[in-house]
This record gives C-alpha cells, structure tokens and sequence, in this order.
C-alpha cells in the first residue's frame, strides 16, 4: 500500500497557467498533475503551447500568472531545489560541438558539483546504460543523430533527477536509436520509480504513456489514459481479409481498402460483435482493433502531427 500511495503522489501541478507573447496566447489557463512514477504525454502540433510550459516549469521563462509546483517547490521562489530535481532533454543539444563526449559531461557534472572520481564513475555508469562507452573521447559535433541523443539523455541524467522531461526526444531517429532509449526510460522508470514528462510527435510512444494531455492553442483539448481517449474519440475497427468487397460496402458502415483488406469502422466492440454475428460469411478471416492515438489526436484537434505513426 505504501508504495501504491508513493506512485499516486502529484509531483507535478500546474494551476491556472497562463503566458503571452504580445497578441498570441502561448498558454491559456492551463491545470494538470503529474504523479510521480508516471510516464506523461504532452501532445500539440507546433504552436500548442508545449515549449512554452516546459520553459516555465525549469525556471527559464517567467508566466504570467498561474501556480507551478515540481515535488512541492514552487517555480516562483525555490527554482534553484527545483533544478536539482529536474533533467531536460531539449529538442537542440545544449552541449558544446567542439569538446569530447567526456569533457562535455565533465563539464556538466560540475554544476551539480559532481568532481573528481564520483563524476568520472557516474559518467561510466551513464555510458554503459546508454551504450556509448565507446564514444566517450570523440567529438560531440561529429556524433550521428542518435548518439548525440544518448549523450544528451547522459547529460540530464547526471545529477540523478527525479524527473526526467523529453522534449521531442526521438525525432530524427532511427528504429534501433529510438528502441534503446525507450529501453532505457523504461529501465529508469522501473528502478527508480522516475517521472517521465514526454513531449513527441510519435504516437506509439504516446499510446505508451499513462496519461495523455492534448493541448491546442494553448488549451486542454482533451485527457485522460491513452484508452479513455481511445474509447471517448475513436470507435473499433474489424479489419476483414479474403471479402467481397462489394459485399463489405452493402453493409452501409465506412471502410477503407489495405493492402489486402478491407478495414471497417463500428463505433464500439459491442457493434463489432454484432456485426460479425449477423453476417457470419463474411466474417471467416479479420481482427478487430481499436483506434489508435493519430486518430484520437486528429479528431480532438482537426489537426494531424508531423512525425511518427501510430
């Protein structure tokens, strides 16, 4: 019970946010809870107001009005605990181009006032989990995509943060690159019971997460668990394979040809059933799935995400 209690812990809240730029209203009464443990997706096409949060909840941009809490600190007067607390993975590296992978963490390490031995030994740890022990003496501008990436997540993990946030942490990777650092969250999540705040453009890695928050022009579009919004905007889809297509399109419900199929929506798995048992013919090969989250964000926001599907 006590560690149920640990993981239903709000370690994040956000009250009433609200920021603008001149005559654009970045973040328009904004109200959510993280709680600790949790892997939470934060979802918006560019201009949503994401960017704009995340700025404001590590202290590097001043709201307007509005209350932040991070593990009970607020961002108003205890930014430099909070700081302590926080790893950020931004979209562009913060890293120097010109240093090694190791002087460039070493360097980091001294602002947590991580020296000497224990910052050489926790740059060790981060490598092997990162799997870039072997990279460790070269060039960080001359590093690919997806090893850049990891030493960055290296980075923001040094000071052992109790809330890791990712802000578009996988976009330009490649499968493998995106896998290991999922491998990797997870593992941090699992061991040591890490917050994760995730902002991506990847809607498998969204359909992951505990809870999702859709923001649009600055507003909860919509939340909830990735299969309570599955349920509140999509339907289920029976995907029917060897049909008479002209047979499948009499039944009067949308359907789209793929590939070798013939995919049909009904509104729920109950219709589903029904349909399969009213029409046993044609039903001798098919699967029935749920919506999945590129279809729960393009009816929330009428808006596709650039990026990953889903």
């Amino acid at each position: 019970m006590e560690n149920e209690d640990k993981y239903m812990r709000n370690i994040i809240e956000i009250e009433n946010l609200d920021k603008s730029f001149q005559d654009v209203h970045a973040v328009n009464d904004l109200s959510l809870c993280v709680k600790e443990g949790e892997l939470f997706a934060f979802l918006g096409v560019n201009g949503a107001g994401k960017s704009t949060t995340i700025s404001i909840m590590c202290g590097m941009l001043a709201k307007d009005s509005g209350k932040v809490y991070i593990d009970g600190k607020d961002v108003d007067g205890d930014m430099r605990e909070i700081a302590k607390e926080l790893g950020v993975v931004f979209q562009n590296s913060v890293l120097d181009e010109k240093l090694s992978v190791k002087d460039n963490l070493l360097s980091r390490a001294s602002l947590y006032g991580i020296t000497g031995k224990a910052a050489k030994d926790r740059i060790s740890e981060l490598a092997k989990l990162l799997d870039f022990e072997d990279i460790l003496g070269r060039t960080f501008g001359k590093l690919s995509g997806g090893q850049r990436r990891r030493v960055d997540v290296a980075r923001a993990l040094l000071h052992k943060p109790k809330i890791l946030i990712l802000d578009e942490p996988t976009t330009g990777l490649d499968p493998e690159a995106r896998k290991t650092l999922w491998s990797v969250v997870t593992s941090l999540r699992k061991n040591e019971n890490m917050t994760v705040f995730l902002t991506t453009h990847y809607m498998e890695e969204a359909a992951d997460a505990d809870y999702v928050v859709i923001l649009d022009s600055g507003k909860i579009s919509a939340k909830g668990t990735p299969l309570e919004l599955k349920n509140a905007y999509t339907g289920d889809f029976v995907t029917i394979y060897n049909a008479d297509e002209s047979a499948v399109r009499a039944l009067g419900l949308p359907c789209e040809n793929i590939r070798d199929a013939i995919r049909v929506a009904v509104k729920d798995t109950a219709q589903a059933r029904d349909l399969i048992l009213n029409n046993p013919q044609l039903f001798s090969d098919f699967e029935i799935t749920k919506g999945k989250m590129d279809d729960v964000f393009l009816a929330v926001t009428g808006k596709k995400l650039e990026g990953g599907a889903q």
